[in-house]
């Protein structure tokens, strides 16, 4: 069976010239190739008590609702501002250019809940950073954070390694 890496779609200058996305859209529709993905992005945490899974819009959502299913936990949805439909509480995180804020319910998490962050890909680590930020608020515990793909150039794996927090990812790429 092909690796995980290697299922992974370049696409370059998207969604600006000069970056080179990467596409798991690829990885997603290949039945072997997404089941893989999620029982690696487990597989290192066997035997850690996690009681949640939250997941970062939007493949986050993809990946982390299949982690939660697979482990028989709930899953928690953080989305951009004015999308979840209860009461929330937020977390402005920093853009290339500007500030961005995301949400959480503020019934999602439980004081001494243990959660697994869940997203596809980490870069600068904003997001991640703004959702560690959205459950320590809450008094919940961040387990670790599991990415398919790690952009290590841009060093949002040193900056959530900063705070304390486990990084786990499949893969790395050079360059964005």
């Amino acid at each position: 069976m092909q690796g995980i890496k290697e299922k992974i779609r370049a696409i370059p200058d998207y969604p600006k010239p000069g970056i080179m996305f990467r596409d798991i859209t690829t990885l997603l529709q290949d039945a072997r190739g997404f089941r893989k993905t999620v029982d690696e992005m487990v597989q290192p945490l066997a035997g850690t008590r996690i009681d949640k899974v939250v997941g970062i819009e939007a493949r986050g959502f993809i990946l982390g609702g299949a982690i939660a299913h697979q482990l028989s936990i709930g899953f928690v949805p953080v989305r951009k501002r004015g999308k979840l439909p209860w009461k929330t509480l937020s977390q402005e995180y920093q853009l290339e250019y500007g500030t961005d804020s995301m949400e959480i319910h503020i019934d999602a998490i439980q004081p001494n809940e243990n959660i697994l962050i869940v997203d596809d890909l980490i870069a600068t680590g904003g997001t991640a950073e703004a959702a560690i930020k959205l459950i320590r608020a809450h008094k919940g515990n961040v387990v670790g954070c599991s990415f398919i793909v790690d952009l290590p150039e841009l060093g949002g794996r040193k900056k959530l390694e900063a705070l304390g927090v486990q990084v786990l990812s499949l893969c790395e790429f050079d360059g964005h």
